[in-house]
């Protein structure tokens, strides 16, 4: 270094001082490499360019600069030399006044080598800022470099706005280039002082001060100097600048996002609408937060300044206030996001997923809907939610049409390689959808997706292998209904009180569907983990306002039971219990909670007298399953059920028991006979539950009728369900005596005495009924029924005749062949089945079908042409009108609960049936739903 200084002073020429500062910096390189010289920025402070020689120093600063920025920019970024060369570059920009720039600009023969030189060095200084060359810990260094890299892109934007800005001479790439070198170097990380400690930050403030205020305000002056040029920046700088102003620094903030309103009023000005300044912040905005910039300071700053620029133009009023409101929503949808996405229980995640995916919806971004509905989809399979990965699937097939169209949004994973029309696309989401359902026992849902595929292979694209293939499919998606055993999910209501839980939590009340097997506490420990302060309230009543005022958290958990949907194609037919099953506690969107309480007087020999129920119903914004586990309840209604009413409710819910508990043994012989014998039991033996005789003491006095008149019309309707209870009753111990061991005999006996005794008392008094039983034609087949509620059973009598089957005798046909036979048998054998098929058969009406010699047939055909007359809206006048006109059976009573059979007096007591018409189930539910 010594010698390099006496060549300068000497006057010695460029070309040896450049050569032997090579060699220096050579030298430096080895001694670094051998741990000669650890530090380097040390080793460069004495450069001889602190020297300075007026006579040569211009002519060596130009040789150097130009000599050492090339070196730079072809090493490679991994290279060593790299950061001496870098380190060189920083100690000449250092020894570089405002003269020495202005003579260097000046020196350039053309303008055109000029433009070359200066978007030479705004590349070498965004990648050198991009990757800094040095440590992360060298602080000093980084802070050197910056410094002096400063310094030189302010004086390169003095010759921006003097040579290129106008119209003649701007050069659109050039200013470009400049933007996006500023915006680098402001959101560098090395000149991020907060991420600092508060004493080396306190340091770095003293000796350099935050240079990103600096070179924020310097944008911002050149961003207004482009006068009509702005719009050639628009949406090209709008991500660039949201970078800029999501710098977690208060004046930066302040004085940078006005710049959004001057883009949105030039692009207004010019077109009458900012769209596409609004879609280039919208998806940037999304990718910019969910990278961890912004937060709520930041939002509440964009909101109010923006909206005080929109009050003082009339005409970007109303535009810009939606726009600025549109941009907050999304603002704090992205921010509830970010704060969970990162936590162990992914349950929030997936909720604020769905909120995105909602919004995005809504303002029609189809691009960032189909994004999120990925992400839902890869959180739910990563916990083995494969039916809500299903649901969610489902939502961009539906987006899809079964066309040749190319695919226009971008599709995440493995369906974006080979699919390159919709009907690809569609066809790969849907066999992936109907795997998913397979894998959570959804095949119902399965079942519609086979269905659709169907009709494309065999009606559009003519495969008849892939029809084969997806008809074996849905076969098996068929049997595995029957044979496989589904467990129903519980349903959870859970409340989250209080101001410490996030926004899209606070003070709401969401129903969760519960897994297999799934046990309440259980639910509650995974439901606490990622709120370890909250506090479980006891109680189930809603909370009042000092807890959803407080700042802490609160969480509220009770099983809640959902209410059957109306379905009217299931009424009144024979239907397998599997089957019905699954509509009980699927596709819902309506739970209750029912709740008891004592009103009046206290009996303490009789609970029933006064024991009300408080029943709480919560609709869900959407029925669940669905694309998650949970859904927020979006009504909430509460009605008082009287304890008559509760005592209907509950004898209705026992003989749904007893004829459930009958269908399951008559179906599957081998099944355990205690759960029989403990129901039983619990009926016919006093001493065990007391029957019916608690009812008959608080409500058939007539001391209760006095005081509430009103109730007569209830009180026969539980007169009813007890009568109807005693052959339900009869069956159950006609089955409990085929399958009783030797061992309990004696309880069987005791059994059936109590119940002698239980009959003759209800036969006496409430008279006789009894149950019209049929035979099932198709062998082998569970039988079971399946109804649907009507909402005023409580409170009126619906009468409703018994549907039975009549015998199958098919009118005579020619002669065809076997194969056709057994299609025409199976097809006259054939009940209406859950899932229509694809074509519609023409089936025999009632009128069509023989005239039966046998008066006990004439009887069974007239109930069910009255009841399919009612239930089938397609069938002809005639056959109704035929129905209507045929004689009632003498002894044929109905009653206003609405179960089928015979009402007989009570002297003539019928033998026992021995088998139970499906039918009467139907009314069950109808009346709990009241």
């Amino acid at each position: 270094l010594p010698i390099l200084r006496e060549l300068i002073q000497a006057g010695e020429e460029e070309d040896a001082c450049i050569e032997l500062l090579s060699s220096i910096l050579e030298v430096l390189y080895q001694a670094q490499k051998l741990g000669c010289a650890p530090q380097l920025g040390h080793a460069l402070t004495p450069l001889p360019l602190q020297v300075r020689v007026k006579k040569h120093i211009q002519v060596i600063l130009e040789r150097l600069l130009h000599t050492v920025s090339r070196r730079v920019i072809v090493l490679d970024r991994e290279n060593p030399l790299r950061s001496h060369y870098v380190a060189c570059m920083a100690a000449i920009l250092s020894q570089m006044d405002k003269d020495h720039y202005s003579a260097y600009i000046q020196a350039f023969p053309s303008r055109p080598e000029l433009m070359d030189f200066l978007m030479e060095t705004f590349i070498l200084f965004k990648d050198l800022i991009g990757k800094t060359v040095y440590p992360c810990d060298w602080v000093v260094m980084n802070m050197v470099q910056n410094r002096e890299f400063l310094r030189t892109i302010n004086q390169f934007a003095t010759t921006l706005t003097k040579m290129f800005l106008s119209n003649s001479s701007f050069e659109l790439q050039l200013w470009n280039n400049y933007f996006h070198l500023a915006v680098a170097f402001l959101t560098q990380e090395s000149l991020q002082l907060e991420n600092f400690s508060p004493a080396k930050r306190s340091s770095i403030l003293a000796k350099y001060g935050d240079m990103r205020a600096a070179v924020g305000a310097s944008i911002r002056d050149m961003w207004y100097s482009l006068g009509h040029r702005k719009i050639e920046f628009i949406p090209g700088m709008v991500g660039p600048i949201l970078e800029m102003t999501l710098v977690p620094e208060l004046e930066l903030r302040r004085s940078t996002i006005p710049i959004f309103f001057d883009m949105m009023l030039c692009e207004h000005q010019l077109t009458g609408s900012f769209s596409r300044f609004e879609d280039e912040i919208l998806r940037r905005l999304d990718s910019e937060v969910e990278g961890g910039r912004g937060d709520e300071q930041y939002k509440q700053l964009f909101r109010s300044i923006l909206l005080s620029c929109c009050q003082r133009h009339p005409e970007m009023t109303k535009p810009g206030t939606d726009f600025v409101e549109l941009v907050t929503a999304l603002l704090e949808r992205l921010l509830d996001y970010r704060a969970v996405m990162n936590d162990e229980n992914k349950t929030y995640s997936m909720s604020c997923t769905v909120n995105l995916l909602n919004f995005y919806k809504e303002i029609n971004r189809q691009a960032m809907y189909i994004r999120y509905l990925y992400k839902l989809k890869d959180l739910h399979i990563s916990y083995e939610n494969y039916t809500e990965g299903a649901y969610t699937l489902l939502l961009h097939a539906r987006l899809l049409t079964w066309s040749e169209e190319p695919n226009t949004a971008p599709v995440p994973g493995l369906h974006s390689c080979d699919l390159h029309t919709q009907r690809q696309l569609k066809e790969a989401l849907y066999n992936q959808i109907i795997e998913y359902f397979d894998q959570g026992k959804m095949w119902e849902e399965a079942i519609h997706i086979c269905k659709e595929l169907a009709e494309q292979y065999e009606s559009h694209v003519f495969d008849y292998e892939m029809l084969s293939d997806i008809l074996q499919r849905e076969a098996k998606f068929y049997e595995k209904i029957l044979k496989v055993l589904r467990p129903s999910p519980d349903y959870f209501a859970v409340g989250y009180y209080g101001q410490g839980f996030p926004t899209f939590l606070r003070n709401r009340v969401f129903i969760y569907r519960g897994k297999e097997y799934e046990r309440r506490e259980d639910f509650e420990m995974q439901l606490l983990s990622p709120f370890p302060n909250a506090e479980k309230l006891q109680s189930t009543s809603p909370p009042g306002q000092d807890i959803t005022g407080s700042p802490g958290q609160y969480i509220q958990c009770f099983t809640v039971q959902p209410v059957e949907e109306a379905r009217v194609r299931l009424k009144g037919r024979i239907i397998p219990e599997q089957i019905t099953n699954f509509y009980k506690a699927n596709h819902v969107q309506r739970f209750s909670y029912s709740r008891p309480f004592k009103r009046g007087l206290n009996d303490p020999d009789n609970e029933f007298a006064n024991m009300w129920i408080e029943r709480t119903t919560f609709v869900t914004a959407y029925p669940l399953p669905g694309i998650l586990r949970w859904f927020a309840v979006t009504a909430t209604t509460t009605t008082i059920i009287s304890p008559l009413e509760n005592a209907i409710e509950t004898m209705m819910r026992t003989n749904e028991k007893i004829m459930s508990e009958i269908n399951r043994h008559q179906n599957d012989p081998s099944l355990p006979i205690n759960p029989l014998s403990m129901l039983l039991n619990g009926i016919v033996d006093p001493a065990v539950m007391g029957g019916f005789a608690k009812y008959e003491a608080a409500f058939f006095q007539e001391s209760y009728l006095k005081k509430h008149p009103g109730d007569a019309g209830n009180i026969e309707k539980l007169k009813d369900l007890i009568a109807w209870q005693a052959p339900l009753l009869a069956e159950g111990i006609r089955i409990h005596g085929q399958k009783v061991t030797e061992d309990l005999r004696p309880f069987h006996e005791r059994m059936e005495q109590c119940f002698e005794q239980l009959r003759a008392k209800v036969e006496s008094q409430y008279g006789v009924r009894e149950m019209v039983f049929f035979e099932d034609r198709r062998s082998g087949r569970p039988r079971s029924m399946a109804w649907g509620p009507d909402c005023d059973q409580l409170s009126h009598a619906g009468a409703r005749q018994v549907l039975t089957e009549a015998p199958s005798t098919p009118k005579p046909a020619p002669h065809t062949s076997g194969s056709e036979d057994r299609r025409t048998e199976h097809r006259e054998h054939r009940s209406s089945s859950l899932f229509g098929s694809r074509r519609q058969d023409v089936r025999q009406s009632i009128s069509e079908l023989p005239e039966p010699k046998d008066e006990k047939w004439r009887l069974s055909r007239n109930m069910s042409e009255s009841s399919l007359g009612s239930y089938d809206s397609k069938q002809p006048p005639s056959s109704r009108a035929a129905a209507g006109a045929q004689p009632s059976a003498a002894g044929l009573s109905l009653p206003p609960t609405g179960f089928g059979g015979r009402v007989k007096s009570a002297s003539k007591v019928p033998p026992p049936p021995r088998r139970i018409s499906p039918a009467v189930y139907e009314t069950f539910l109808e009346q709990s739903d009241a």
